[in-house]
């Protein structure tokens, strides 16, 4: 069984910084693309960013490119979201994925996390 869990999210102000995190167990997937994604209320799951299996290739939503950083460890079954100059319309519940391939549509992602909250205040 396969297990994703994110951490880092909270209550920030414009311009911070914040650095989420998925750590995965019960079955490692060193050999699976990562994705965050994001959701606001009322609105559908949006993908942020994906990283390839072994780092080598990223991909970004063009809302978040130039101020978001995904990358992974795989010793370390962890992957991360840097976020920089995070600007009101980033507030949303961030989910962590896992899939075969680097997709932007959430059905390609197999396995997912519960979500971690993100709120970035004016």
């Amino acid at each position: 069984q396969v297990q994703l869990l994110e951490s880092g999210g909270r209550l920030v102000q414009v311009g911070d910084s914040l650095r989420l995190s998925c750590a995965t167990s019960g079955r490692t997937l060193n050999e699976a693309a990562m994705a965050w994604f994001r959701q606001a209320p009322a609105k559908g799951r949006e993908f942020v960013a994906a990283i390839r299996w072994n780092g080598g290739r990223t991909l970004y939503s063009d809302s978040v490119k130039d101020r978001f950083t995904i990358s992974r460890d795989n010793a370390k079954n962890t992957v991360w979201l840097q976020m920089n100059n995070l600007e009101p319309e980033d507030t949303a519940t961030y989910y962590c994925a896992a899939g075969a391939y680097m997709r932007y549509n959430p059905g390609d992602y197999a396995y997912w996390g519960r979500g971690t909250q993100v709120t970035v205040s004016s």
